[in-house]
Formats: structure tokens, sequence, C-alpha cells
């Protein structure tokens, strides 16, 4: 399809054309979603091979249409993982969902500005809205409680470090400490070393044998830094692990942050959405008591990327560190109910992340959302009991918030660890080579162990099944070799 030379000037195309071009996304994206289990999870190429593929200068001249959107659908989406992919179970998958991707491609198809009240008092009051939905789920206080949508967890544990430095700390924070376990997510490291602090500012508390914060060994630093003329002022804990799903003893860390006036900072980036179900429930006893909150609805709120959040017990604390008061920003400022999140976090310029979240919720309901996750949850506890009663697999971490741990170690047979890590590494590289599922390890009691993270509504345990005995095949053609 070429265009006539007046429209390409303007980089439009007509009505006709864009129906055209539409209708093509729009089908393309249909028929993934209808027919992503039938495809392999995994892309595996080098950087030699995508260069082969797409290093060209930038072109000078117009191409085809046609030409341009064959070659996406044909070499550039097929080199990608699917994240959402029922076989997918490293890292934290993205089992995100059809409406949220329309919706995404309206906030995106009317380039809705969303730092300001004025520029679209609906964005706001969306996020307005919804944001409220996520307070009231964890229990936060609706009426001075707040938040921000950002990117992801990175930009949420980031944002909520930044305020506890200034409600805490003020200008000097050469002596403030921060406290964190060894199994805290790596955003919080980077978000410390983006704010200045030094590496001796921080405190990586050791866990437990069920990975979580060791609360005596918490103390002991604490006091210790004090006694040593140290300003303590923030403690890090996680609901949900990505190593093990573990959460820490929130209840307890709680009552230390309020006895001893550090800002309690919750990553619930993983396992926040936990909470709509049962079990999760009772895991994350004492996660509404955190002065800051992350979550991700773009992992187990099946929302597509990029969407992160953060939730804080008083709005009024975003706006004390972020506000700045440009001239070119004065008429538009309103009044004060009419938020401007530009004011609440990093970004000036903000994607319309609230619409997706809006009408993915209002269309399923959120019992539809409870559903998911409290089946997520027990197909975990499912596979877990399967791979006790095998021979051939052994547990090192339980199911907890579905993510579970194990590794090959056939009963009647003698290996030295060292060939343990070997065999189960072997077993990951042999699995993503072969492009039939994506599962990877991590080290966990210096083991490699396989890692299973199963949030997807999608996957079913068949699904595991299979995949479990294909790592048994590859298991036993290595030992004969």
């Amino acid at each position: 399809m070429s265009l006539p030379i007046a429209n390409k000037n303007k980089l439009q195309l007509s009505k006709e054309e864009m129906k055209v071009y539409g209708y093509q996304v729009i089908d393309a994206i249909v028929e993934h979603f209808d027919t992503e289990h039938l495809k392999k999870p995994v892309a595996y190429a080098s950087r030699d091979e995508m260069d082969t593929l797409f290093n060209i200068e930038i072109p000078e001249k117009d191409t085809d249409f046609q030409e341009v959107f064959d070659f996406v659908i044909k070499k550039v989406l097929p080199n990608s993982n699917i994240v959402s992919h029922p076989k997918s179970y490293s890292f934290v998958p993205g089992p995100s969902n059809y409406v949220s991707v329309m919706a995404d491609t309206l906030a995106t198809g009317f380039n809705i500005f969303s730092g300001g009240w004025a520029a679209s008092p609906a964005a706001a009051e969306l996020e307005i809205v919804t944001m409220n939905w996520l307070l009231k789920l964890f229990k936060f206080p609706t009426k001075k409680g707040g938040g921000i949508f950002t990117s992801g967890g990175s930009m949420a544990n980031l944002t909520a470090l930044v305020t506890a430095r200034r409600q805490r700390c003020g200008d000097d924070y050469s002596k403030a400490i921060i406290y964190m376990s060894d199994q805290t997510h790596s955003s919080n490291i980077k978000a410390i070393r983006v704010l200045g602090f030094k590496k001796e500012q921080v405190r990586i508390i050791p866990t437990d044998l069920a990975f979580k914060m060791a609360i005596n060994k918490l103390k002991n630093a604490i006091a210790k830094d004090r006694l040593e003329g140290l300003h303590p002022f923030c403690i890090i804990a996680s609901a949900g692990t990505t190593n093990t799903g573990s959460v820490d003893p929130l209840d307890e860390i709680s009552k230390i942050c309020k006895s001893e006036n550090l800002w309690f900072h919750v990553d619930g980036a993983y396992g926040g959405a936990a909470i709509l179900s049962k079990k999760g429930k009772q895991l994350l006893k004492g996660i509404e008591k955190a002065d800051s909150l992350t979550i991700d609805p773009h992992k187990w709120l099946y929302q597509p990327y990029e969407m992160g959040c953060l939730l804080v017990r008083d709005h009024k604390w975003l706006s004390k560190t972020f506000s700045e008061k440009p001239e070119y920003l004065r008429d538009i400022e309103g009044n004060r109910s009419e938020i401007n999140f530009y004011d609440h976090g990093i970004q000036l310029t903000r994607r319309f992340r609230a619409l997706k979240f809006y009408m993915s919720m209002k269309t399923f309901g959120l019992d539809a959302f409870k559903n998911a996750v409290t089946y997520s949850i027990d197909l975990a506890d499912t596979v877990e009991d399967y791979l006790r009663k095998s021979k051939n697999w052994e547990v090192i971490s339980p199911a907890t918030l579905a993510v579970i741990n194990f590794r090959y170690n056939p009963i009647g047979k003698a290996f030295s660890e060292k060939k343990l890590d070997e065999l189960n590494q072997q077993i990951s590289k042999k699995i993503v080579d072969s492009r039939e599922a994506l599962l990877v390890t991590t080290i966990l009691q210096n083991q490699v162990v396989l890692r299973m993270c199963l949030i997807n509504p999608r996957t079913t345990l068949k699904d595991v099944k299979e995949t479990l005995e294909l790592c048994e095949t590859f298991a036993e053609t290595f030992l004969q070799n």
C-alpha cells in the first residue's frame, strides 16, 4: 500500500488505509491470543542473527505498509519469548488479558497525557478510582491514602524510597541506614544506588530456613547502628520474594518500625496480589501496616506491560516529595481535589495506565481475578504434592504464593552435590534449547535448583507434568552420556 505524497509528508493514512492497517493488527493480536498455547514459548537467537535480520541504516524513503507489517509479524514478534504461554514458568510470567490489551490500544491511539488533571480529567479520575480500589483491597486508609501507577515495580520501589528518605531524613541522609533481607529483589538495591546511598548504608539481613528475614538479627543490627551513632530509617520487607515466594514476618517487622520510628516499605511486586485468595491473605497478614507498598499489576493482576503501582498511607507524602511548580504549569494547577499525578511521582509525561486496569476489572469483575489467583496457588500446591510422590524429584523450597523450587535427585542413585548442580543446570539448558518450555534455575542453599512460577491461570497440571516428563528424559540422556 503506497501512500499519496500529500498524506505521507503529514504522516497520515487515509481512513480506508487506517482501517486496513488496523484490522490486520487486531487480527494478528486475536490470532496470537487464540493460538499462543500451540507455539513455542522460548525465542532463541544470537546477536549476530538479530543484526543480520534487523541492522539497517535509517530508511530515507518510504516502504510499502504491507511489506513492513509482514516483516514484523514474521521476524520481530516470533523472536520474543511468549511470557503469557502456559509453559512459561521462569522469572515472573506475564499472563495478560485481551481486554487490557485493547484498553492500552485505545489509550495509545488517543495519545492521552495522564500527567495532570487539566490535560485529561477522565484519566486522572480513573487513576484515583482504581487507586482507591487497591487501597481498599490492602486495607490502607482510603481518605488519607494515595498512590500512583508506575512503569513497574522497580520504579515503584524507587518512588517509595525517595519518599521514605524525604519523610524520615530530610536533606541530610549521610548517616541513614536501610535494612533488607538477602532475598530482597535487586530493584531495591538499584534504587538505593540511584539515590546516592553508599554500600555501607545498607544492611543485608540473613534469612531463616524458610527464606524469611531473621527478626532477631534485624533487631541486633538496628541496635548496633544506633549505638554507633547512625540513623536507621527504613526497613524493606518482601511480600513474596522472587526466588521462593516467601513472605517476611510483616506483623513483627511493622512493630519494630513503629517502636523504632522507621519507615516500613513492603515490596509486594510479586506476591501482593495474592491477597485476593484466602491462603494469600493469611500469608500477607500485616501488609496493611506498611507506610508504602509496591505491587505489580502487570504480574499477578494480569495486565500487559508496563504497569506497576505504589500505595502510601498518606498521599501528602508523595506531593511533599515530588511536587514542583514551574512557571509553565502555573495555569493548570486546579484545586486540591483535582490531582496532578506528576506531583506524586518522578514522571511528568505519563501514559494512561489506569484505563487497562479499569476496563479489565469492570469487564471480568473482581471475583474472576480472585478465582484466577486462587487457582494458581492451588496449582502450585498440587505440583508440590506430585513432586513429593515422585522418585525422581526433591522439593527444595515448598510451594509458596505459586512459586516452587525443586531439583532432579532420583532415589537410589548417589550423586555428589557438584554432579547434582551440573545435572539440574543441564536439564534447564536442554529444556530452554528445545523451546518447549521456559524453565531456568536459581540458587538456594548453595544448590542449583529448578524454579517454577505458576501464576498463569491458563497453565494446567497437564502442562506441568509434560514439562517434568521432558526434564526426566533429558536427565536420563545426560546421565547415560
